[in-house]
């Protein structure tokens, strides 16, 4: 048997080696290392992809939200609603700003905020709802957006791992106000290194993250805002432009592979499977299974160590959700506040998935998998 890791980067590579290194060996005998034409050139065709007018470029998916959370001038006495299961940052930068995060308890089969608990969790302080496409899989923004509109509340949309993926024929990152993007390189669109990008159809919300991305000057030496240093190096916009041409291709795949998934776990008992939801086009950044024997994540865990004995590698895809974090004591959150979410972190198992993920392999997961569940 093959030892099957939860993502083989160097598969992808050498699929598009030539591209990237006559890309990056251009860039380096430029001398444009910063901005320039390697930068502007993504920005314009991310945001020709997403469906928008108007994309920033910067450092990290988490500057892409914090820029998002400062040009709507979001701050302290705030509050923003957002999801207890989902990467830190999310939360994070709506603390980092001043803010107050507000969580909802999630559905347990797409991973995503329960709708029907969004408008419950409004009050008068909220000024924005941060929707997070997790794992590739888009949330219902139909409803967002009508709940937002009636509240007068902007939507950020957190597209950290579903770049590519479709809510009723739109691309996440064109339906809210802002979208925000990570090519972190294990996402779908990955760079070789940190990188992010803001997308809007405002060119006003555009203008002030440029502006705030760029230590809060439009003019050089002269700063009319308290901003950062976040930019997307030109190497880094470079390798992207290469392989957002591969995007749809390699999301493809992996809806392939979730289809196989789909059909191998179907007959294996303790096992719950993803769902996506009716409207959305998931693009699969992670395959996450529940196990639904593991009432406080021990039995995950020992499934977890017996799969990595035979050879194949899985992570999980959170253990510990954020009102239960310890950063956020002071918010007040208890056990049992999201019975949900906090059973789910119990059980959920990310499977390997990649494009290049053989069909040999994923009956190897399943049979080892099969094995361990006894």
């Amino acid at each position: 048997m093959n030892n099957i890791p939860p993502l083989d980067l160097s598969r992808q590579y050498k699929i598009i080696s030539e591209e990237v290194n006559a890309a990056v060996l251009g860039i380096l005998a430029s001398g444009r290392y910063i901005g320039g034409p390697s930068v502007a050139g993504f920005e314009q065709q991310f945001a020709a992809y997403t469906g928008v007018s108007e994309c920033v470029a910067c450092n990290s998916g988490t500057d892409a939200l914090y820029l998002a959370l400062r040009a709507l001038q979001i701050g302290p006495g705030d509050e923003v609603i957002t999801t207890p299961f989902t990467f830190i940052a999310t939360a994070e930068v709506i603390s980092v700003v001043g803010a107050t995060p507000v969580f909802v308890d999630i559905d347990a089969h797409t991973f995503n905020f329960n709708i029907d608990q969004l408008q419950k969790a409004i009050t008068a302080k909220t000024r924005a709802i941060i929707p997070v496409h997790l794992f590739g899989q888009p949330v219902d923004m139909t409803t967002v957006m009508d709940v937002a509109q009636a509240h007068n509340l902007a939507v950020i949309e957190d597209c950290a791992q579903a770049t590519g993926a479709e809510w009723a024929g739109s691309k996440v990152g064109s339906i809210g106000h802002i979208g925000c993007f990570s090519f972190f390189p294990t996402k779908n669109l990955g760079a070789c290194g940190d990188g992010g990008a803001v997308t809007t159809n405002d060119p006003a919300i555009a203008s002030a993250i440029r502006m705030l991305r760029e230590h809060g000057m439009r003019d050089r030496y002269h700063h009319e805002a308290t901003g950062i240093n976040s930019r997307l190096d030109a190497l880094q916009a470079a390798i992207l432009q290469i392989k957002l041409r591969y995007l749809d291709t390699w999301n493809d795949l992996r809806r392939s592979v979730a289809q196989q998934y789909h059909r191998l776990l179907e007959p294996v008992p303790g096992v719950v499977k993803p769902q996506e939801t009716p409207g959305g086009r998931c693009v699969w950044n992670q395959y996450t299974i529940r196990l639904t024997q593991s009432s406080n994540g021990s039995y995950r865990d020992e499934v977890r160590n017996q799969l990595q004995q035979q050879g194949v590698s899985s992570m999980v895809y959170y253990p510990l959700p954020l009102h239960l974090q310890p950063v956020y004591k002071n918010l007040g959150y208890k056990s049992g506040d999201f019975p949900v979410v906090e059973q789910v972190c119990h059980e959920v198992l990310a499977l390997p998935m990649f494009p290049e993920l053989s069909l040999e392999e994923q009956e190897q997961v399943v049979y080892s998998l099969k094995d361990c569940l006894g």
